[in-house]
């Protein structure tokens, strides 16, 4: 399993040869649009936590470009069903095996409406199982005790957390959902894109060491691989 950084909460991970792109706002963010081109990008999936633009915005131009199976909740998968896009609908609790492996949609505490400001259902993260590897997206949430269920059902080998806090957790709540879903190795997303959730990348490299854990802030177009 290989997962590619592109800035905020867009993610590429590819699985088995298959490659799967998550919320991708690129041309809008100032640090990455002029760093990845998203008509490069391979897609045979594109997951989407929930409908805000700084994690759809791109989404119908990779799908135009590649083909890609929109996967999300049940609102989102219907409102680009509607455009004509091949789309996969989930709702939380709910799990399917793709060819790459199993995709489980969980809760999240948020908010999800589209740009236009029409109804996006609820926002939700995925864990995902292939390649004998766990992974947890937390997609924007607020630290919630429903956190604790993961472990019940999957060992996870990576959680991909936000921790630019205002919108979403900030690190020291992250660091407590580490412990919620019992994983100390930990990608933060979701900091820096704009002045609300600029960080201290040393201040929060030491506190989750600090904690245990190791807090990995990867460069735009950094991968690493599990």
């Amino acid at each position: 399993m290989n997962i590619t950084f592109y800035g905020q909460n867009s993610l590429s991970i590819e699985i088995g040869g298959q490659h799967i792109i998550v919320d991708p706002f690129i041309t809008g963010n100032d640090l990455s649009k002029d760093k990845v081109d998203i008509m490069s990008l391979k897609a045979d999936y594109i997951l989407l936590t929930h409908a805000h633009q700084d994690h759809i915005l791109d989404a119908e131009a990779i799908a135009k470009n590649t083909g890609a199976t929109i996967v999300s909740n049940y609102e989102i998968a219907n409102h680009y069903e509607e455009k004509g896009f091949d789309v996969h609908p989930m709702n939380h609790g709910g799990s399917w095996d793709f060819e790459f492996g199993k995709v489980k949609y969980v809760n999240a505490i948020h908010t999800s409406s589209f740009p236009d400001g029409s109804y996006g259902g609820q926002p939700g993260g995925f864990v995902i199982e292939g390649e004998h590897k766990t992974i947890y997206i937390a997609g924007d949430t607020a630290l919630t005790m429903d956190m604790k269920l993961i472990p019940m059902s999957a060992t996870l080998d990576l959680a991909i957390l936000p921790i630019g806090d205002n919108f979403t957790m900030g690190i020291d709540d992250a660091i407590i959902a580490s412990n919620f879903v019992e994983c100390d190795k930990i990608l933060g997303v979701h900091y820096d894109t704009f002045g609300y959730i600029e960080i201290d990348h040393d201040e929060a490299k030491r506190k989750f060491y600090e904690a245990g854990k190791d807090l990995m802030l990867l460069d735009i177009g950094e991968s690493i691989s599990l």
